[in-house]
């Protein structure tokens, strides 16, 4: 499918949906808002979770089942179910962009989990303002704010101050987070716990949180078609949907003080320090938000996809650990056309070695 298709494909049936969270058949709507490749009839491998790289690992699919014959059956229901599933072995492998706590870790019937990082992305902040042409700025303390219900109006001062010369209208604020367990939320509340004491102290980070304001939807999906379909509405979206979808993105302030619009370059720059220390671990659970430096983007994470260390299906392992190395290698080309960015060179590397270790 052409990489602008799948998200609009996505999008129509959430827009059809509205904020329900079911369809007219009574089937839950991040099901049915899963684009196509969701049949396990005849496939060699089966993953589910996180919607945040569905764009990248629906293309990665193809392109491997061409390549190498091997069908990789994934659904896009979120961090969450992806945790869930692989935790309870109905599913080969798990995808989720909140990595897997000691606890989640502890309870996985199957042992050991590896966290292997796929690709990088951003949390971008989506907005609909009709008139307003201008790209908005924000910090994290006003996100903290209109998340909060404490900012309720786009021309607040607050929010005014930071776009001097760009007419806001004095309409209500629409706040849309998602309604299922996310990874896109944990990097989202994983920023503004940082970055702002009170979110921290309530309701702070996690792929589910008591929001105190706004409507629930269902994936990226729901959240970029019911922010695109609201007039005065503000969500939070991976780069590939806000891209794909022509969404308004605004500049995010950094912990260099510079206001940065999300984009390959600046995830790319937010993973960099990070980066030259990961070789030396075999663990990978790092949070790259609101990272030092020029020119990042500072709601920026890897992706990753977690597998058990020791395989239960000898064959199965083996096409796991083939489409991880081809993931790494290959695939990785495949990145900065879908709007996400590659890993650093040196990080793959050591990452070959850890996949190694699944057996």
């Amino acid at each position: 499918m052409h990489r602008s298709m799948f998200v609009l494909a996505a999008l129509a049936v959430v827009s059809a949906c509205g904020d329900s969270s079911k369809t007219a058949d009574g089937k839950d709507s991040a099901a049915a808002a899963a684009p196509a490749n969701t049949t396990t009839s005849g496939a060699d491998l089966t993953g589910a979770g996180a919607t945040f790289p569905y764009p990248l690992y629906s293309k990665w699919f193809d392109a491997y089942a061409t390549k190498s014959g091997v069908k990789i059956n994934y659904q896009s229901i979120g961090s969450g179910g992806g945790i869930r599933q692989l935790s309870e072995q109905t599913v080969d492998f798990g995808a989720s962009d909140a990595p897997m706590s000691d606890a989640e870790m502890a309870k996985a019937k199957g042992g050991p989990v590896a966290h292997i990082p796929t690709a990088l992305g951003a949390v971008t902040m989506v907005y609909n303002l009709p008139g307003v042409t201008s790209p908005l700025k924000l910090t994290g303390d006003v996100i903290a704010g209109i998340f909060q219900g404490q900012i309720t109006k786009w021309n607040d001062p607050r929010i005014a101050a930071l776009n001097s010369g760009v007419k806001l209208p004095a309409t209500d604020i629409l706040v849309v987070h998602r309604s299922d367990g996310s990874g896109t939320s944990y990097v989202f509340t994983d920023y503004l716990a940082g970055v702002s004491p009170a979110w921290a102290t309530k309701p702070g980070k996690g792929k589910e949180v008591q929001w105190p304001v706004g409507l629930g939807a269902k994936g990226n999906e729901g959240v970029a078609g019911q922010v695109k379909q609201t007039p005065g509405a503000i969500g939070y979206v991976e780069l590939a949907y806000a891209t794909q979808n022509r969404m308004a993105m605004a500049s995010v302030k950094n912990a260099n003080g510079e206001f940065v619009s999300p984009s390959i370059a600046s995830v790319t720059a937010a993973a960099a320090g990070a980066a030259a220390k990961l070789p030396a671990t075999t663990d990978y659970r790092v949070s790259i938000v609101n990272a030092p430096g020029a020119g990042v983007y500072p709601i920026s994470s890897f992706t990753w996809i977690i597998a058990y260390t020791r395989q239960a299906d000898p064959a199965k392992g083996k096409k796991l650990t083939d489409f991880l190395r081809w993931a790494l290698g290959d695939g990785q080309a495949m990145e900065s056309a879908l709007d996400y960015a590659p890993l650093p060179e040196s990080m793959r590397t050591a990452l070959l070695t850890r996949v190694d270790s699944i057996k």
